[in-house]
């Protein structure tokens, strides 16, 4: 499953199965595969990047995103709110709430999300901009990609330790290098975490 999933750096993802489908496209350098399905989490500049969708979109591309990024896209755009379960071209999507416990930045009042998508057979949880929050004990995963960055969303030490509640397959760390975080905070993460850890490096476009 891992071939097929590739980290584009900050919080941006592609997952290549039945569908191209990208998460939070963000700074994309060079040219890239046109998505079939799109992802964002909520309105923040670093996830919803009205240019980088443009690079990807294709006319029947479909994006899935809040509410609060409409105004800001155009084409064929679902909305969704935390809880919600959709398919999109055979691609079952499920919201997860995303939202700060401690913190000003993502209020759970704006009822932002992550994402758990189901790709061959494998269900992939992309945490969006979020703390460690109750929710986080419930979540069934085999892949995780989870923010370490700290200040804006979980620190490496609460990554790590929503790692170890959901058991995944492997954990992936994200949301360093680029805004907030560095390859430090994946480092600690991974060396906290009872689960397996990949610490993946961004890719570019062609």
């Amino acid at each position: 499953m891992l071939e097929n999933l590739n980290w584009l750096g900050h919080a941006s993802f592609k997952i290549a199965g039945e569908k191209i489908i990208y998460i939070d496209p963000y700074q994309l350098k060079g040219e890239y595969e046109k998505a079939d399905i799109i992802l964002i989490t909520h309105s923040h500049f670093d996830h919803c990047s009205p240019p980088d969708v443009k690079k990807i979109q294709k006319s029947n591309t479909v994006i899935v995103a809040t509410p609060d990024c409409k105004s800001n896209l155009s084409g064929n755009i679902k909305t969704v709110k935390p809880g919600d379960k959709i398919t999109v071209g055979g691609i079952n999507i499920e919201t997860v709430p995303a939202y700060n416990i401690n913190k000003r930045f993502h209020p759970k009042s704006n009822n932002w999300v992550g994402y758990i998508v189901i790709v061959n057979n494998k269900r992939i949880y992309h945490a969006g901009d979020t703390d460690k929050i109750p929710v986080v004990g419930d979540i069934k995963a085999d892949i995780v990609l989870l923010p370490v960055g700290g200040t804006y969303t979980m620190t490496a030490e609460e990554a790590a330790d929503a790692a170890n509640l959901i058991k995944p397959q492997l954990a992936i760390p994200m949301h360093f290098g680029s805004v907030v975080g560095s390859k430090n905070n994946a480092e600690r993460f991974k060396s906290l975490c009872n689960v397996p850890v990949e610490i993946l490096t961004p890719i570019s476009g062609k």
